[in-house]
């Protein structure tokens, strides 16, 4: 025997009625993602990434949060950043600036990513196996977090050279004390609906809409302030968060070696 026949589709103009039972969209997912492509994008898409790339996320994702305590090393140059004779009368060697958002839910570990501007999709994104709960608090109680990010130099071959902002995979260290590992992936769907929702922020701090709180890593918060990207050498580079009109605030340098 038949089933009833299928409804007619709407009148043009008119919108079909919502399913009660079909879950209502989330604030991320609400507007569709306006985001500009970076520049250097624009002019040439960027390869998918590798199987090798893929293996390198899996393996990242399950390795557990884990603080080792062996030393760091930190760049010369980007600690004596008046030294340079790109440095300004404020004592501080000033580059390109760009965009810089440390977001996450406070349980699970902290991304941080780096703009063109607000409005342009992410040109570096890095998941950092630190809990966003507990950087975000030593950014307010130590007032001065040094990330860096170590790599090993690799012997080079008949292929081109990797830029250092391009490593896959980076031993990472907050304040000289392991944290284990940071990873550089491609932007997710999440990703860039929190990229979307704050294209109209150029500095702040906050948590995100409700309806993101995960129930067991707890609400999505985000920190955005601009940063001076200073290129030291081909295998290490520093991102300098700015405070707003030179005001006193928390410091945050984060540091790209290859050694």
């Amino acid at each position: 025997m038949a089933g009833p026949p299928p409804c007619p589709p709407p009148p043009p103009g008119e919108a079909a009625a919502a399913d009660p039972d079909s879950p209502e969209p989330s604030a991320l997912h609400r507007f569709p993602v306006t985001l500009l492509q970076p520049s250097t994008q624009r002019k040439q898409n960027r390869s998918k990434p590798t199987k090798m790339l893929h293996s390198f996320r899996s393996a990242f994702r399950a390795l557990p949060i884990i603080a080792v305590p062996p030393g760091c090393h930190i760049p010369t140059a980007a600690l004596s950043r008046g030294s340079s004779s790109n440095a300004h009368r404020d004592g501080r060697v000033h580059g390109t600036r760009t965009t810089g958002t440390l977001f996450g839910h406070r349980k699970a570990r902290i991304t941080l990513a780096f703009q063109e501007n607000p409005r342009s999709v992410p040109h570096l994104l890095l998941e950092v196996a630190v809990p966003t709960a507990r950087f975000m608090q030593d950014m307010g109680s130590s007032g001065l977090v040094r990330v860096a990010l170590e790599c090993e130099k690799k012997v080079a071959t008949g292929r081109k050279s990797r830029r250092v902002l391009d490593e896959p995979m980076w031993t990472a260290y907050v304040n000289g004390r392991s944290v284990g590992y940071a990873a550089r992936r491609d932007p997710t769907e999440l990703d860039l609906g929190v990229m979307q929702l704050l294209h109209a922020v150029s500095m702040g701090a906050g948590v995100l809409p409700a309806d993101k709180t995960d129930p067991v890593d707890g609400e999505l918060t985000y920190m955005r302030a601009y940063f001076d990207r200073v290129i030291g050498s081909k295998d290490s580079e520093t991102f300098y968060m700015l405070n707003p009109d030179g005001n006193a605030g928390p410091e945050l340098s984060i540091f790209f070696v290859r050694i």
